[in-house]
């Protein structure tokens, strides 16, 4: 476990309530735990190149607070070398969502779903940090959602290698597609008034089935934190839009309450599967409650 000093610290960086230690203490410290076995296993094995792990959960689960806390704690109290990469991250920019939008389906304008993410760029970029040799930098993509773009490439993060580890988080990471049966009916309005014929969310699970398998093959292993349901997910959601509009304001990007209602029925159809089915192919499970809390760990 991690010195009392170090969460301390943690939890003024991230502005988080006191009630995390509880969260912390209970599940996400024993992941940092097992984590760490996870690693000195893969490099004990005679392997060089970083462990890659996995972190899915539905929006507003805490995806990116716990593979901030994991990377701290495994880097001050082993010196690993931890780069975090967030699937939303490799949004395709705004301009080639557009041209997809043009081509293929209007409800490709909006980020999110397989199919709007550049897969080459993470493969790129996982590789690369593989392959990272001592003292060799390498820059990772950065997104900026308050302009709903692509950060240009002098503004990404410079990590210096070697790499010990890549934390890879994300909505969707480590999801599967669904059988073509699934596909018939709508899930929501919005695919009922938006995608009546069904070719969109055909268009997004052949891209689940295909690209983003390569992708999501570069993992060792996968964490879950499992929402306790879909309606969890819209409050949790608006909860993160409300603290980005108080960092950002009414810049571009920033949705309103009516927006994010509408933005998660795009995400709901393979959030619903991945509460039902990804249980059993996680390494880990966290599971959450109702106020947020991290309640149960399963490794």
């Amino acid at each position: 476990m991690t010195a009392k000093p170090t969460l301390d610290a943690f939890l003024d960086k991230h502005r988080l309530p006191s009630v995390f230690t509880e969260s912390a203490e209970r599940c996400y410290l024993p992941c940092a735990d097992w984590l760490h076995r996870q690693i000195a296993d893969h490099q004990g094995d005679g392997l060089t190149d970083a462990f890659v792990l996995g972190i899915n959960g539905a929006q507003g689960t805490g995806k990116s607070t716990l593979a901030d806390l994991l990377a701290t704690v495994l880097g001050e109290q082993h010196g690993y070398r931890i780069v975090v990469l967030s699937i939303d991250d490799l949004y395709k920019t705004k301009a080639e969502r557009e041209a997809m939008a043009r081509d293929v389906h209007p409800m490709f304008a909006t980020r999110g779903v397989p199919g709007t993410h550049d897969v080459e760029l993470g493969i790129r970029t996982i590789d690369a940090l593989h392959a990272l040799k001592q003292g060799e930098t390498l820059r990772v993509p950065r997104f900026d959602k308050s302009v709903d773009d692509r950060y240009p490439a002098s503004n990404w993060t410079e990590v210096t290698g070697p790499i010990d580890a890549v934390i890879f988080e994300g909505w969707c990471v480590g999801s599967r597609p669904a059988e073509d049966a699934a596909l018939l009916e709508p899930v929501n309005a919005l695919e009922a008034e938006r995608d009546a014929d069904g070719s969109w969310r055909r268009t997004v699970n052949t891209a689940l089935a295909s690209d983003y398998r390569r992708l999501f093959a570069l993992l060792d292993r996968l964490v879950l934190l499992r929402a306790p349901d879909f309606d969890c997910v819209h409050r949790w959601r608006l909860e993160q839009e409300h603290k980005l509009r108080e960092a950002a304001g009414d810049a571009a990007g920033v949705m309103s309450d009516a927006e994010v209602a509408t933005f998660i029925e795009y995400y709901e159809r393979i959030t619903r599967d991945n509460l039902m089915r990804l249980e059993d192919r996680a390494n880990v499970v966290i599971g959450l409650a109702d106020d947020h809390s991290a309640v149960s760990f399963r490794a």
